[in-house]
């Protein structure tokens, strides 16, 4: 006999083909207004692969499948391989097609920093994993510009064709470099790092130097060169270490382990030791930390990205559950206090968006004022805040799901464990925070023109203006103490600015609730804590419908 005990039903069926580009009108009105609209085809065309449900579970299976270290070959010979999943290939070749990589630095013009932010925004929905060697490629690509060797190697930098193959640069059609920064006992106090370089001959600025320590991160390990932060004569300096040597040998950086790290699995960070390598100085000698700091506004805004695309892909999975599900009777998403806490994630995604894609703005080649404030103050702001609140979102997406969110089969496990590292990563939030206050107080004329624009945004919103006329007093007021302000210092500037963009930009009434919920004291330390009453339901259409 067969027994049917149960008949399924109100389970929420899986999320089918969607475009993610075109079901994002935040995203189309951004890539519009920061002048990338000539881009307009080609996301939408990326938005629709990307929305495939092959896709995502390619994506699934390569974070499922972590890389694997292969130390040794079977003879004993040393070969540092790192062996990927093949899917993990198929998402480094449709970054590398959108020219994430290289895109905005090959051809500047108007725009181009929008356009790649708009493609890093919708890969980052899928699979993150890929973006790592993404943005470090991208972010090395100025600073090595400045170096003698750049000949030898933009026509491989620029290249749209992800090589996977472990080869000298020389023999391969494209390249991709990573970053090796902190050791072990020192973590973001790079001035604390040990590793020694020695010149092989005269030194200085494009010598050869022979490197002897170790890195405690070295993340995408067998790119096909990193630079890396080492000390010579007690100074620390940039260096450009390739995987291959100029004789076909391979360069002694030697992996001792891969990270079994909780999130970004998919992707390979690595501890290495450098017995002998060979190094070019890059940058001027002495400058190392100075040199990285170039590189670091530029990952930081990746960061920025990143997480603002994982709270992206947590309100959609949110807003399609809550369409399907139903409990006491009625939708998840028919209920009050479902409502408020999804139109709370609503509200905070499109600010990170809309924040995100002027920032990336910000990026291309501008002599403003307020563009390079951006830039220098309000980057590493943003990226202590919204990578923040991703964390958040990305549990309370998880939470709308109850406990089949919980569940690995289902996005929202990957997504929650993802979340955390753009917060950890190109420095942590306390990092981030002083280094907002470093540059007020070292970039004065820049902290002037950010200030001011606050200010002048600001007129006509009591709330607002109340805000800014505020965080003016704290700033202008004597600095002792003020360090222990870092976090509400960088708070107040990313929601003041997230506020008047959303003003401008956004619906009214997607405005005037972030303004009541974020500054008019109806809102709380978690989402949907709102107090408001009512809440307009056309909002959530805007936000995604399949």
């Amino acid at each position: 006999m067969v027994y049917t005990t149960h008949e399924v039903t109100n389970q929420v069926p899986e999320l089918g083909d969607y475009n993610l580009y075109l079901s994002d009108p935040a995203l189309q009105e951004a890539v519009q207004r920061e002048g990338a609209q000539w881009r307009h085809a080609s996301l939408a065309a990326y938005g629709a692969r990307l929305g495939l449900m092959q896709t995502r579970q390619w994506a699934h299976e390569a974070n499922r499948c972590a890389p694997e270290l292969e130390a040794f070959d079977r003879c004993g010979h040393r070969v540092d391989r790192v062996h990927f999943h093949p899917d993990w290939h198929r998402f480094m070749r449709m970054a590398f097609l959108q020219g994430m990589h290289a895109s905005a630095w090959a051809d500047p013009k108007p725009g181009a920093q929008a356009a790649r932010a708009a493609a890093y925004l919708l890969h980052g929905q899928i699979e993150a994993g890929s973006l790592c060697p993404v943005t470090m490629t991208s972010a090395a690509i100025p600073v090595l510009s400045k170096e003698p060797l750049f000949d030898t190697l933009s026509s491989r930098l620029y290249s749209l064709q992800y090589d996977e193959r472990d080869l000298p640069v020389a023999d391969k059609a494209g390249m991709m470099i990573g970053m090796g920064m902190t050791e072990k006992q020192g973590g973001s106090d790079l001035r604390s790092n040990t590793t020694q370089a020695t010149p092989v001959g005269a030194g200085g600025r494009g010598a050869e130097y022979s490197l002897l320590g170790h890195k405690w991160f070295f993340s995408s390990p067998t790119s096909d060169a990193h630079l890396v932060l080492a000390r010579h004569e007690d100074r620390l300096s940039c260096f450009y270490v390739p995987r291959w040597r100029d004789d076909g040998s391979k360069n002694p950086v030697q992996i001792q382990r891969l990270k079994n790290k909780m999130g970004n699995r998919s992707n390979a960070s690595a501890e290495v030791e450098f017995n002998d390598a060979r190094a070019i100085l890059v940058g001027e000698e002495g400058r190392g930390i100075a040199t990285l700091i170039e590189m670091a506004s530029c990952t930081r805004l990746d960061c920025v990205l990143g997480s603002a695309a994982l709270l992206r892909q947590a309100v959609v999975q949110a807003l399609h559950h809550a369409r399907h599900r139903r409990a006491f009777g009625r939708a998840l998403i028919e209920q009050d206090l479902m409502r408020s806490v999804l139109l709370d994630l609503v509200v905070e995604s499109e600010a990170a968006t809309v924040l995100a894609m002027r920032l990336a703005r910000a990026y291309d080649a501008s002599d403003e004022p307020l563009d390079w404030a951006y830039r220098r103050i309000l980057t590493p702001a943003a990226k202590f805040w919204i990578c923040k609140r991703a964390i958040e979102a990305a549990a309370e997406g998880m939470e709308v799901w109850g406990g089949n969110g919980y569940i690995e089969e289902g996005p929202m496990p990957r997504l929650y464990r993802e979340a955390p590292v753009n917060s950890i990563w190109e420095g942590s939030g306390n990092v981030m925070c002083l280094d907002v206050l470093r540059a007020l107080k070292s970039k004065p004329d820049l902290a002037q023109a950010l200030l001011a624009s606050l200010v002048r945004d600001s007129a006509g919103e009591p709330l607002l203006a109340d805000s800014a006329n505020s965080l003016l007093s704290l700033l202008s007021g004597a600095q002792a103490g003020i360090e222990s302000a870092g976090r509400y210092v960088a708070q107040e500037l990313v929601l003041l600015v997230q506020a008047n963009l959303l003003r401008r930009h956004a619906p009214q009434a997607m405005a005037d609730l972030f303004i009541q919920t974020r500054f008019g004291g109806r809102g709380g330390r978690v989402f949907g804590v709102s107090g408001l009453g009512a809440l307009p339901a056309g909002l959530f259409d805007r936000a995604w419908r399949q």
